[in-house]
């Protein structure tokens, strides 16, 4: 049974509410950049104040308010429904906090990677790499709580081969997501193993 107000429903409503003002109210914070140029996440590049921007001069929050920002209403309305569908499930068998714990591992290391390997002057947008993590920490729960890991296994593939095939598409955030969302999910079951078993799922 999904939870009614749960924490993933709060970040699903924290992330559109950024969508939707970045779009249509992008200066509303009154920030030297609109607000969508403030989030996302680029190593270095001369902005429109004329200004070098990114994480190489400091603006190491983009790690992570990357996943508050996306490229078009379709890509936010996909990874939304990604992580209402895994989140909800992930909150439900760790709780809030080592749900957390999770999501920031996963989104970290999906940053980390695209920073490090894509073009200095390209941004990247969008939650993907921590819902790929969400992936991640399904299949390592799946076997002690009644998931069936093939199916895991099968939609991680599919949308593996998306992110590969579709261009303009940051697969190293995904691949980075993936491995960073597992690694903190297997270290979160071993020193504090979940409880819950969620059946036919």
């Amino acid at each position: 049974m999904k939870q009614k107000n749960s924490l993933t429903t709060y970040l699903i409503i924290v992330i559109c509410g950024f969508y939707f003002t970045a779009q249509y109210y992008p200066n509303i914070l009154h920030l030297s950049l609109p607000l969508q140029q403030e989030l996302f996440l680029i190593k270095s590049a001369y902005f429109p104040d004329g200004q070098l921007h990114g994480v190489d001069h400091g603006e190491y929050w983009r790690l992570i308010t990357v996943a508050l920002t996306h490229g078009s209403i379709t890509h936010l309305l996909f990874n939304m429904l990604a992580m209402w569908q895994l989140g909800t499930i992930i909150e439900q068998i760790y709780g809030k906090t080592k749900y957390i714990i999770i999501m920031l591992g996963a989104l970290l290391a999906g940053s980390a990677a695209s920073y490090f390997f894509n073009p200095s002057n390209v941004p990247a947008v969008g939650a993907s790499g921590m819902i790929f993590g969400l992936f991640a920490a399904l299949l390592v729960t799946s076997r002690k709580h009644g998931i069936d890991y093939k199916n895991v296994i099968g939609v991680i593939v599919i949308n593996l081969l998306i992110t590969f095939l579709v261009p303009n598409i940051d697969w190293h955030a995904h691949v980075g997501g993936l491995l960073g969302g597992a690694l903190t999910t297997y270290l979160v079951r071993t020193f504090n193993r979940p409880q819950k078993r969620l059946g036919n799922i």
